[in-house]
């Protein structure tokens, strides 16, 4: 039923890198569940041209794609990276697929849904952050379908759910994939709060949205980078590339108080726990929910600070920190300085020189390495 048009969809830039398909086994699992398993729902759902459904983390559109061939022309969405935002609208667009989709905060996506999809995220912090933002805003009779690859699942995940939901149950797995079904929503399940934390060794006060990499502290990479900051250039622009918590966006407006300092990360609940740690701190920071930096000009800014993620999904992948690396040059004055760190096994100097200019090493040990390049 769902192939023809599954088929149309493309991946987004970092998957396709990496060997990625637009859907995967637990895709179809929870789709063809959906079908089966729920036809009067979905019925419903199909009559109605305002459906109460909810889609949450949809990677490339592949869960909006199947609700479409279902019937249902329209649906609520949340993503947290606006990677995969932008992936499902161009392919719900490309494909002419017949759903609008109306995209939303966290908080509101599921206000009235009798039905949830939802690609379960690996962090169980932010599994537990969107189990408690949407229970107390469902329909009570809602219903949540949940799945992931097996390889990516834990049975804690499980009492993650189990916290906002009455009812949680567990499918057989079907294609390496399997499937949580939640039910009865709890309405007076408590949000998720940001965790805080004072790192010791910097005096910086980290705040952490559930689910942001590294929580409330400096994870050993950006330590590492934190090291290698001495006589930084003096920069009017300054660009902490994929942000994350906000650490290094933080240490940039303390070191460079003259510069304007601009932070992106492709994640909601990174932008959004760089924008708290930079209130906590007392500093003044541009905070964007980017995809890299593709809000930025060329030529527009004098010095980039980057930690690159090495992972697309669940996979270890070069490519997404080799496009960092290339956003980072072209966003670069000639003259401009690109400071990042990067696993030393991952021997990521040659790129560096290829595509921003002349690199220096400024730091090296067994794990971690940070070099300085100069952008021709």
């Amino acid at each position: 039923m769902f192939d023809a048009t599954l088929i149309t969809l493309r991946p987004h830039a970092d998957a396709r890198a990496s060997g990625l398909r637009a859907f995967d086994a637990a895709d179809r699992y929870l789709l063809d569940t959906l079908a089966d398993g729920h036809a009067a729902l979905v019925a419903s759902l199909a009559a109605d041209p305002a459906p109460p459904v909810a889609v949450i983390d949809d990677a490339h559109g592949a869960l909006v794609a199947g609700l479409s061939v279902l019937g249902v022309r329209r649906a609520s969405v949340h993503h947290d990276s606006v990677v995969a935002a932008r992936a499902t609208a161009e392919n719900v667009r490309d494909a002419r697929l017949p759903i609008t989709l109306d995209a939303h905060p966290l908080e509101t996506v599921a206000r009235g849904a009798r039905l949830i999809l939802l690609r379960l995220p690996r962090s169980l912090d932010r599994l537990g952050a969107i189990a408690r933002a949407i229970a107390p805003v469902a329909h009570p009779d809602a219903v949540l379908i949940a799945g992931n690859m097996v390889k990516h699942m834990t049975p804690r995940q499980n009492e993650v759910l189990g916290a906002a939901f009455g009812r949680v149950d567990v499918s057989l797995a079907r294609g390496k994939a399997r499937l949580l079904t939640a039910r009865e929503p709890i309405a007076t399940v408590a949000a998720a709060h940001p965790e805080r934390s004072r790192d010791r060794e910097s005096g910086l006060q980290i705040v952490a949205v559930p689910g942001t990499f590294a929580g409330a502290s400096v994870d050993i990479g950006t330590r590492a980078l934190l090291h290698a900051l001495d006589g930084l250039p003096d920069a009017a622009v300054a660009l902490d590339l994929a942000c994350g918590s906000g650490v290094l966006a933080v240490t940039l407006a303390q070191r460079l108080p003259a510069a304007r300092v601009i932070a992106t990360d492709v994640s909601a609940a990174a932008v959004g726990s760089a924008r708290l740690t930079t209130e906590a701190n007392g500093v003044a920071v541009e905070v964007r929910h980017d995809d890299g930096a593709s809000s930025l000009a060329d030529d527009s800014v004098d010095l980039v600070l980057l930690n690159p993620p090495f992972h697309v999904g669940g996979a270890v992948h070069t490519g997404i920190a080799h496009r960092l690396i290339a956003e980072a040059g072209r966003v670069l004055r000639p003259g401009g300085e690109l400071r990042c760190v990067w696993n030393s096994s991952l021997q990521y100097r040659p790129v560096l020189e290829r595509i921003v200019g002349p690199t220096r090493q400024l730091s090296r040990t067994r794990k971690f390495t940070v070099t300085a390049s100069t952008r021709r």
